[in-house]
């Protein structure tokens, strides 16, 4: 799974977000290292509505008689997430192993600066 695809579905994983919620809480999640274009981002959401991962909660008219779609996550997408979760986390884990065993790394405060 990319890493917008991920983002999108994570910040999906609260309350339901229109696109505009959704870049914000990207960047906020992120701590402002990503930023999502909003081409990129429904394109994303097209394509994980049809694959069955988020759906339009609700729509609501807002300027000018425009209307803004509010996103959450499926049950399907929350167990994609979830298993994306998992697999990064032990991801996570191995590499922290492999550094913890290089030599000069492991113990020199490198990994954890004061």
């Amino acid at each position: 799974m990319q890493e917008p695809t991920f983002l999108v579905l994570t910040v999906l994983a609260g309350a339901p977000l229109h696109g505009y919620g959704i870049m914000r809480a990207i960047e906020e999640v992120s701590g402002g290292t990503v930023t999502i274009r909003p081409g990129t981002l429904y394109a994303a959401l097209d394509r994980l509505t049809l694959e069955g991962l988020v759906e339009v909660a609700y729509e609501d008219e807002w300027a000018h008689g425009r209307i803004r779609r509010h996103y959450r996550l499926t049950l399907d997408g929350a167990g994609a997430l979830h298993d994306e979760a998992q697999r990064r986390r032990e991801l996570a884990v191995i590499a922290i192993r492999r550094l913890d065993a290089v030599p000069g790394i492991a113990g020199s405060g490198l990994l954890n600066p004061p």
